[in-house]
């Protein structure tokens, strides 16, 4: 990139603004910044919204997760690094000629990386939030992917999917409602409320995830979700009312817990 020589921010200069702005990896984001801009204007206002609380991949317009590059729109939900430990544990239980579902799929970052892992697989998404849905179509439509706007399974295509499904991956919003203001302002802010409120207690659109579940998947199927430590006794007491065989993984390097649910054969 070739930047005009009257630019005004200079590396150390965009460093130390955003060092006064609370960007606790101010270098690495100034990294990020530089080599995404197009020119010294675009740079500008890159710096410019990331200042004013901008979550950084929505200023870059990509993140990386599980080594892709994933495209994120505005307002659409940032695809956190813990949930990569979701994805590897879907890579280690599905065939590799396998029909995945990505609900409350966001920018479709979670079917995407387990559709690259994979021989073969038939991906569909769905998300209720149509901001999430254009971005989700831009992400998988290179994997042959099929994003549906719609209130969970009501948009896919049920005689085509049900009972079929190897890995249903949920990243149901899980943060219980009177804890959204205690949110980061660039998650409360800056992502879909319906991203994030999972209702009184974090659980109510899981519930009505694993409520459906079984019907979906196929035999020796699994339905993979992330939930917090707290949460995760009562999500496995939901799991296991459905009909499926609970268990719980966890990882202390990526402070993430997910709770897999297995239909029997």
């Amino acid at each position: 990139m070739s930047l005009s020589p009257s630019l005004s921010l200079a590396p150390s200069a965009i460093v130390t603004r955003l060092r006064a702005a609370g960007c606790v990896f101010a270098e690495d984001e100034a990294d990020l910044l530089l080599s995404t801009a197009r020119d010294s204007a675009h740079l500008s206002a890159m710096v410019d919204r990331r200042i004013a609380g901008l979550p950084l991949e929505h200023v870059l317009g990509w993140a990386e997760f599980c080594g892709r590059c994933i495209t994120v729109d505005p307002g659409v939900f940032v695809p956190r690094r813990r949930t990569e430990f979701l994805v590897q544990q879907a890579v280690a239980l599905a065939p590799q000629q396998a029909v995945v579902v990505d609900l409350c799929c966001g920018s479709g970052a979670l079917g995407a990386a387990l559709a690259a892992s994979l021989e073969r697989v038939e991906l569909y998404a769905a998300d209720v939030d149509p901001a999430a849905v254009r971005c989700a179509r831009r992400n998988v439509s290179a994997l042959g992917g099929q994003v549906y706007e719609g209130d969970l399974y009501a948009p896919l295509p049920a005689a085509t999917l049900r009972g079929r499904v190897d890995v249903l991956l949920a990243n149901v919003p899980y943060v219980p409602t009177e804890e959204i203001e205690l949110l980061p302002p660039e998650a409360r802010i800056h992502e879909a409320r319906v991203a994030l409120d999972g209702g009184a207690d974090g659980l109510d659109v899981l519930r009505r995830v694993t409520a459906e579940a079984a019907r979906w998947l196929a035999p020796g199927g699994h339905l993979l979700f992330e939930t917090s430590e707290r949460q995760a006794p009562q999500a496995v007491e939901t799991v296991a009312r459905d009909g499926l065989v609970p268990r719980v993984v966890t990882s202390d390097e990526l402070y993430a817990t997910v709770v897999i649910g297995t239909r029997g054969r």
